[in-house]
């Protein structure tokens, strides 16, 4: 039997109904979803500054460590070429082993410099390190109470909007598929997410622009399909949830 134009407005406005429903629930929410996954973007983005932070710390204290072990070995081979000065027999020997003394001497100063240039950027680092892991530990905490709220909501509404959401596969089912691609397009365009509106003191229930009496005249008859010249909403007559005779 083909499904008359009064029934398809009365399954598609069944439909917005239940929608509707499952949009105020989600509305509940608020911002709450995305306020989650902000945050847990920044935690990731934060993580990952640590982890640089940490790995820059662990580089520039190893080469704090081969400067120490560098300087180190250049004291030992000044010990060594001075206990060889004792010794020497002749100037030209002295003068090659004074050379070796010096340049080691001068090696250590320069290693002891950049010991200390390091020494600065690992503090600065550390500093950082430690305002960064506040930031994270910070983001935590707040994350981990808007999940509580959010999770807090969910177990409050999700059996309703699991029902909800039944239902509206199932009203989805009864429409023929021509029509459902024109509601949830509209449905999508519009702000407050009404496709099918009813008519309300002479004016569209979506965009509240009037409506002339001769097309009222036809929404009322149900006889077809009724689009708001406005604002492309589905118009219905406010008597369509009486009982269908």
């Amino acid at each position: 039997m083909e499904t008359t134009v009064e029934q398809k407005l009365r399954a598609l406005y069944e439909l917005q109904k239940i929608d509707t429903k499952i949009d105020s629930i989600r509305k509940m929410r608020g911002e709450l979803p995305m306020e989650v996954k902000d945050l847990e973007d920044d935690i990731i983005g934060l993580e990952t500054r640590l982890s640089k932070f940490n790995e820059d710390i662990a580089g520039l204290k190893k080469l704090i460590a081969e400067k120490q072990a560098f300087i180190k070995d250049a004291l030992a081979l000044k010990a060594k070429y001075e206990q060889q000065l004792m010794t020497v027999k002749n100037s030209r020997e002295y003068d090659a082993l004074s050379k070796e003394i010096e340049i080691q001497g001068l090696e250590v100063q320069i290693a002891e410099k950049k010991i200390r240039e390091f020494n600065v950027q690992l503090e600065q680092r550390t500093a950082d390190l430690q305002i960064l892991t506040d930031e994270h530990a910070g983001r935590q905490k707040d994350l981990a109470a808007k999940k509580g709220e959010l999770d807090e909501i969910i177990a409050e509404t999700e059996k309703d909007e699991k029902e909800l959401q039944v239902r509206s596969t199932k009203a989805e089912a009864e429409i023929e598929e021509r029509l459902l691609t024109a509601y949830k397009r509209i449905r999508k365009n519009a702000r407050n997410g009404l496709a099918v509106v009813t008519v309300q003191r002479d004016a569209c229930g979506g965009c509240f622009n009037q409506i002339p009496p001769q097309r009222q005249m036809d929404i009322r008859t149900r006889k077809k399909i009724a689009i708001c010249e406005h604002c492309g909403r589905i118009l219905v007559d406010a008597e369509i949830d009486a009982v269908e005779a």
